[in-house]
């Protein structure tokens, strides 16, 4: 979160989705300016019609504007990523439903990915803690190839009274967790399930774990034992979407 209240977003991917989910205020849009592939051209013509002002810069210029040369030739001015209230995520969730809870993911690529998938299975809401995690930032947007534009996040101050929230309405947690007593195709994600996944380098912290109805494992064979926390937290999501959806 821009703490001047705007981001520049960067990439077609996160500038085409945040113009189709409607929830930022654009300013301007920023071109390369030599000639534009077909893509950013239709982005301009949207632009256009919204009477936003384009702005064409060398890619040396758009890349201090963006701090990246990951930019793929277009950016914009917008206001900041709108987190979602806590309470109000809360509020009458249909039954089933998948929550996400991330314990200090602090890699934005990661957050990246783990905010794509999410939105693919239709996870209700993703909750951050305010400290400690990566927040939805450009970079994240990047990542998640625009997803986090659709998504319902929050931001919390303590992640344990969020899972605590989560039980008062009946939902039951599940930390992901390589010590986990049972695998994860043994445990109920039906009804409204709040999955936890920890951090890259040391998983769910003791507090966090201590809160979690079950800890459950993702099944491996092989020299390696663990999975990063992205493709960690995809396996459990689809495994819980195909609970929800049979």
């Amino acid at each position: 979160m821009n703490p001047r209240g705007h981001d520049i977003l960067y990439g077609i991917h996160p500038v085409a989705e945040a113009m189709t989910a409607n929830r930022r205020r654009f300013e301007e849009i920023y071109i390369v300016s030599d000639k534009p592939g077909p893509r950013i051209q239709e982005l301009m013509k949207q632009a256009k019609s919204l009477g936003l002002p384009l702005h064409q810069l060398s890619r040396e210029e758009l890349e201090r504007l963006t701090v990246t040369d990951a930019h793929q030739g277009i950016a914009a001015r917008t206001s900041a990523f709108p987190v979602t209230d806590w309470a109000e995520m809360l509020m009458a969730p249909s039954d089933p439903a998948i929550f996400l809870l991330l314990d200090s993911i602090v890699d934005p690529q990661n957050l990246g990915t783990l905010i794509r998938t999410a939105l693919c299975v239709g996870v209700k809401g993703v909750i951050i803690p305010k400290d400690r995690s990566a927040g939805p930032t450009p970079a994240v947007s990047k990542a998640s190839a625009g997803a986090l534009e659709h998504m319902n996040l929050a931001q919390v101050v303590n992640l344990v009274s969020a899972m605590k929230d989560l039980k008062k309405i009946g939902g039951w947690i599940i930390g992901l967790d390589a010590a986990g007593y049972q695998s994860i195709y043994d445990t109920d994600f039906t009804g409204i399930a709040g999955i936890v996944i920890g951090g890259e380098e040391a998983g769910i912290r003791p507090l966090v774990s201590r809160e979690c109805d079950f800890l459950a494992h993702i099944p491996m064979k092989g020299a390696i034992n663990s999975l990063n926390a992205s493709v960690a937290g995809g396996v459990v999501l689809y495994e819980a979407f195909r609970q929800q959806n049979l």
